[in-house]
């Protein structure tokens, strides 16, 4: 199944239109709580039910995940779609600007291949970011080509999670850490911010790293796990809805290795 380049222009309209309805909402949204204890609002839902839909008409045949709902996706569709239709509820949901509507896409080797992040309130000068990666394509953001600025493979600022400390030993980091509560725009940090080199993730899920994960490695970096291997989107993972078996590191090589290093994972069972 090939995908038509003008589709792609409305699902990237239609993630767009997400973001702005998230942004529009935000001040009244409710918060309620799901069994794990993380935070769900009814704009979640909602957009959850618009792309899902959306994304069926327009692509039929392609699997689709996402974090609030059940889709039944398909174990050997040719393209998978990875949705988060809020991800940084918890910040969301009290008012702060850091959260994003997230459609990652996978090839059929389940390669992250494709990103549509729409962050309404998160930009640099703007108040809208929004990044665009078609698969085969460079990534761009609010229209102009991503390039990489600054030596990302001397680490010094680190985006990561509220709850790095419970993951990671920082007896050894002597530089700054800086934390947006959305995973996503963590990830994301070193390909869009030129003094940010790094991040890590933790206790997430496919729909937390997708559309990041593309984005990053087309532009040279990648994610791993402590011990070097590349995180896979295989059926636990994917289609199980299971967390990250340990935490992810994401830059360049070199990056990475220092940020292994400076912040281990101290965790009891992660490796």
């Amino acid at each position: 199944m090939n995908l038509d380049p003008e589709k792609l222009d409305v699902l990237a309209s239609e993630v767009r239109n997400a973001g702005a309805f998230a942004r529009s909402r935000q001040a009244d949204v409710r918060r309620t709580y799901k069994k794990d204890g993380s935070v769900l609002t009814e704009v979640d839902m909602a957009i959850s039910h618009s792309l899902v839909g959306r994304i069926h008409d327009l692509f039929p045949g392609a699997a689709v995940i996402s974090e609030e709902e059940d889709t039944d996706a398909s174990r050997d569709a040719e393209w998978t779609f990875v949705l988060d239709p809020v991800d940084g509820t918890d910040v969301y949901s009290q008012g702060l600007p850091s959260f994003a509507v997230s459609l990652g896409l996978l090839d059929s080797d389940r390669k992250p291949v494709g990103a549509y992040i729409s962050a309404p309130r998160f930009g640099i000068g703007t108040e809208e970011m929004f990044v665009r990666l078609d698969p085969g394509k460079r990534p761009m953001i609010n229209g102009k080509e991503i390039r990489l600025s600054g030596d990302k493979d001397d680490v010094v600022q680190v985006t990561t999670g509220s709850k790095a400390f419970r993951y990671l030993d920082f007896s050894s980091f002597t530089g700054k850490i800086r934390i947006f509560g959305s995973t996503i725009l963590h990830m994301l940090s070193p390909a869009v911010f030129s003094s940010i080199e790094a991040s890590v993730a933790f206790s997430c899920y496919a729909w937390d790293i997708a559309s990041a994960h593309a984005v990053i490695r087309s532009l040279g970096m990648d994610a791993v796990y402590p011990d070097g291997t590349a995180v896979e989107y295989d059926d636990d993972f994917l289609l199980e809805k299971a967390p990250l078996r340990a935490p992810l590191y994401t830059g360049t090589e070199k990056g990475r290795n220092k940020l292994i290093g400076m912040l281990p994972p101290i965790k009891q069972g992660i490796s």
